[in-house]
């Protein structure tokens, strides 16, 4: 999801985790604005170039909320318990000793040997084992695919997951954390060939122990006393144009060169800053 400062202007990629600590309020971290998040949140950015997130108004009645996932269950009313007659209960033990002399005597009669019962009994106890055992198994790679981000990134588990998967020939999918992403070095110069252009370089190192996917950068220019002039947002293909190398994606501890093109705003432009997402 994303939302927008309505004071810079600066547009922030959020979780819905961050807007319950204040009811939808954030700090904008660049002009120390508090905002309400809710009024320009949205779940996709509209096309470049853009200024303004749409707004929305806060002050209507609640919708509906119909798309229901799950409703618990009331608890069963437990019955009273009644003391049956005394009669009914002595005719309850007669009938009862009467099967059990009648079992006794059925038994007498048969000829299953009893290694044969005994077989029968291992056998069920083997396939009921075993089912437990698939089951629970199941279950174990269902949590490790759902959580498979996290188990990736920790940095026991990770390792073991790439040597295993190395020796049998997978790949492990890529897990984006461009938090552990570190600007090294970052260069602007005019372009060599377009009149009204940019040529901005910078050098990209991943500090995760994990392999990653290459960032969507956004690129702000702003003038000497802080104001934006422009943005732009280059997603993976726009600076990395070989498609083998963007699957493969920044290794762990690799360092990238990328090289960025951008229309000149003028001679106000005195800063640019990176930010990956």
């Amino acid at each position: 999801m994303y939302t927008q400062c309505p004071e810079c202007l600066t547009v922030y990629k959020l979780e819905a985790e961050l807007l319950v600590p204040a009811c939808g309020c954030l700090r904008c971290g660049h002009c120390e604005t508090v905002f309400n998040a809710l009024g320009t949140l949205a779940g996709q950015l509209p096309p470049e170039p853009f200024t303004r997130l749409e707004e929305h108004a806060l002050d209507r009645e609640p919708p509906l909320a119909d798309v229901a996932v799950f409703r618990p269950r009331p608890e069963p009313v437990p019955e009273p318990w009644t003391d049956a007659p005394a009669d009914a209960a002595e005719a309850v033990t007669d009938e009862a000793v009467a099967t059990d002399a009648v079992e006794e005597d059925f038994s007498q009669l048969t000829f299953t040997p009893r290694f044969a019962r005994a077989k029968r009994r291992s056998w069920r106890t083997a396939a009921w084992i075993a089912t437990c055992t698939v089951l629970v198994l199941g279950l174990g790679a269902q949590l490790a695919w759902a959580k498979r981000d996290v188990l990736i990134a920790d940095a026991t588990v990770g390792p073991m997951l790439a040597s295993g998967c190395a020796m049998v020939g997978c790949h492990l999918p890529l897990v984006a954390a461009p938090s552990q992403l570190r600007l090294l070095a970052r260069d602007v110069e005019q372009h060599p060939s377009v009149a009204d252009g940019l040529l901005i370089t910078a050098s990209v190192r991943n500090d995760a122990t994990f392999a990653q996917p290459y960032p969507v950068v956004t690129i702000a220019l702003s003038d000497a006393e802080g104001h934006r002039l422009a943005m732009r947002r280059f997603q993976p293909e726009d600076y990395v144009g070989d498609a083998g190398t963007r699957s493969r994606g920044m290794a762990a501890g690799a360092t990238s060169a990328m090289v960025f093109e951008v229309q000149d705003p003028g001679q106000r432009a005195v800063a640019f800053a990176f930010s990956f997402d």
